[in-house]
């Protein structure tokens, strides 16, 4: 990524175009919403926990592709009270998404795009069934970002984002002018952008780390460099995958053959990486097994697709999230 434009300083005229509301402050909303902000696009993000502190210190990013620092951004904690926007970049945690019809609602207006930066499957669903009147996207995030405090973002490693349309009857609904106009914002941000004509494989694609990298890093309290250097639980994620994929395709959403080996080879050579499960039990928050592992879970047993390693995994899951809580 390019260092971003200087905040305080001149903005280029090309820049000044959509403007964008970012829906979750934390690891992935302040990391983007940060550098659009920084590359001159308007920018005004909904916090709760940390509204006080964006407030009064601002917003720091450090990331390997050059730090950004909002000493002032524009922070909100009513989504009525907001700016009229053109994009909503929704960044909560999925365990929030009952609070996305409020959220969400204000901004249900025709001509905005609503981009779903969260994990799992579905969450295009629930937003398009909150804001008919917008285009939904998919936003994947393949990045290693994490909130180290308030206000203060920690970006390790990657970055990009790979945008897909949703199409209410679930079909590939191709490369669209709003996914383009998105990209391009993004890509003028110095984020890496992959524009993907299908949604569904799209999300099953990330799904293929997240369901055993997120899940073992709990059960294990492991980073994932020590899951892939490790010969057992090497073995284990590599077939973790293989259930992933053969539900994808059971789906209508095959993957291709290299995609597990791909995913191996990405995380070998991931700097030691926290994952975001991991960190949310560690702190004690609720895990996101209702979009990561109960939707694809569910979507697998409807199309035939056997997955009892990913069974075991979540109900494991479930056990230590609800002894926690």
């Amino acid at each position: 990524w390019p260092q971003p434009r200087d905040p305080t300083g001149p903005v280029p005229w090309r820049l000044m175009g959509r403007r964008y509301a970012v829906l979750g402050t934390g690891a992935i909303g302040g990391l983007y919403g940060a550098r659009l902000a920084a590359a001159g696009h308007d920018v005004h993000f909904l916090a709760r926990s940390d509204l006080d502190h964006l407030r009064t210190d601002g917003l720091t990013v450090e990331s390997v592709y050059g730090d950004v620092r909002l000493d002032t951004p524009s922070v909100w904690d009513d989504p009525t009270e907001m700016p009229e926007v053109d994009v909503v970049l929704v960044a909560i945690k999925t365990t929030a998404n009952d609070q996305l019809p409020r959220l969400l609602g204000p901004f249900d207006r025709p001509g905005t795009t609503v981009v779903m930066l969260q994990n799992g499957l579905c969450v295009e669903t629930l937003a398009a069934d909150i804001a008919p009147s917008a285009e939904v996207l998919g936003g994947l995030c393949f990045t290693c970002s994490n909130r180290v405090a308030p206000g203060h973002i920690r970006h390790l490693d990657y970055g990009s984002v790979t945008l897909a349309a949703h199409h209410r009857d679930g079909g590939a609904a191709g490369i669209t002018s709003a996914l383009e106009a998105v990209a391009s914002d993004l890509e003028s941000a110095g984020v890496e952008v992959v524009r993907a004509p299908d949604l569904g494989v799209a999300r099953w694609r990330k799904l293929v780390w997240n369901m055993p990298f997120n899940g073992l890093s709990v059960l294990l309290d492991a980073t994932t460099d020590e899951l892939i250097a490790d010969p057992a639980t090497h073995d284990l994620a590599a077939q973790l995958m293989d259930e992933v994929c053969a539900a994808a395709e059971a789906c209508g959403s095959p993957l291709g053959g290299s995609t597990r080996d791909d995913m191996l080879e990405l995380t070998r050579t991931m700097r030691s990486y926290a994952t975001s499960m991991k960190l949310d039990a560690e702190a004690g928050r609720r895990l996101e097994l209702d979009a990561i592992y109960a939707a694809p879970l569910d979507a697998a047993r409807r199309a035939g697709a056997p997955a009892p390693r990913l069974e075991t995994l979540h109900a494991q899951l479930r056990f230590l999230d609800s002894r926690r809580r």
